[in-house]
């Protein structure tokens, strides 16, 4: 059954096999409120096993990518709640950034303008982060006086641009411009803000047409490796890997090679 959010654009391209999933509040610069957070989750866990779809676009409207949770949605609400309410809600915001990266999709981020909070975040657990010359990013927590340890930001971050990095972007919450994110490996690409949707579904769509299965069990190795001692990583991969060999890709690759051919992946 198609997909049908209500809190924003979705949209399938049977052809391409993408999915772009565009946040649809430029008046607020795409911040997030409860019921943006849920169906956010609720879609990613849901196109985990979308039939058609072999890869996601993840971007905004407007002159933002995300600024983060809505200050008179989320902020408001949350002082009414007692601990056990804002647990419900810190779990709602942990469990959309654990259904992006545990959707066996490729998520290609792309950051429209500026990407701030909650929104660095969804940047981050995306795959691949392409980005507009405009897109400064910031991981705003601190400034709030709240944890830079948001939504995963801990575990994500310096497994992206390393520990020392990671630890003065969390701490200091300020924002750094798209080319210096580029420079310390958290933005792909930089490219001119007209181009950053085109280059970014260009991209995916490449990753739509490889092979899937493969593709789902590198972004898992990637996921789980780095809690695994050495020998445990080497038993994964040689298990994944004789289990990717078992698949029709791997036999139309070879195919494809003995005819000339690009590969027609499955």
């Amino acid at each position: 059954m198609a997909l049908a959010p209500r809190s924003f654009l979705y949209q399938a391209n049977p052809k391409t096999g993408v999915a772009t999933v565009t946040l649809n509040r430029p008046e607020r610069l795409n911040a997030l409120t409860f019921e943006v957070y849920a169906e956010l989750r609720d879609t990613f866990r849901a196109l985990d096993t979308e039939v058609g779809i072999r890869a996601v676009v993840l971007t905004g409207s407007g002159r933002a990518f995300c600024t983060g949770g809505d200050v008179e949605d989320i902020s408001g609400g949350v002082f009414e709640r007692s601990y056990e309410g804002l647990l419900e809600f810190t779990h709602l915001t942990c469990d959309l950034i654990l259904s992006i990266r545990e959707c066996r999709l490729p998520v290609v981020a792309a950051l429209n303008g500026t990407v701030a909070g909650a929104g660095a975040v969804l940047a981050a657990a995306s795959d691949i982060r392409i980005a507009a010359q405009t897109a400064k990013i910031a991981f705003l927590f601190t400034r709030v006086g709240l944890a830079g340890a948001d939504m995963g930001a801990a575990w994500l971050l310096p497994r992206i641009v390393g520990l020392g990095l990671a630890t003065e972007l969390l701490m200091t919450g300020e924002f750094i411009e798209a080319e210096r994110a580029r420079q310390i490996g958290l933005y792909n690409r930089v490219v001119p803000p007209d181009q950053v949707l085109k280059e970014a579904t260009a991209f995916a769509t490449g990753l739509a047409k490889g092979p899937s299965f493969a593709l789902g069990i590198t972004k898992d190795a990637l996921n789980r490796e780095a809690s695994m001692d050495l020998r445990s990583a080497f038993e994964a991969e040689a298990q994944a890997q004789a289990g990717c060999m078992l698949s029709p890709n791997f036999r139309e690759a070879y195919e494809a090679f003995r005819a000339k051919r690009p590969p027609r992946f499955v």
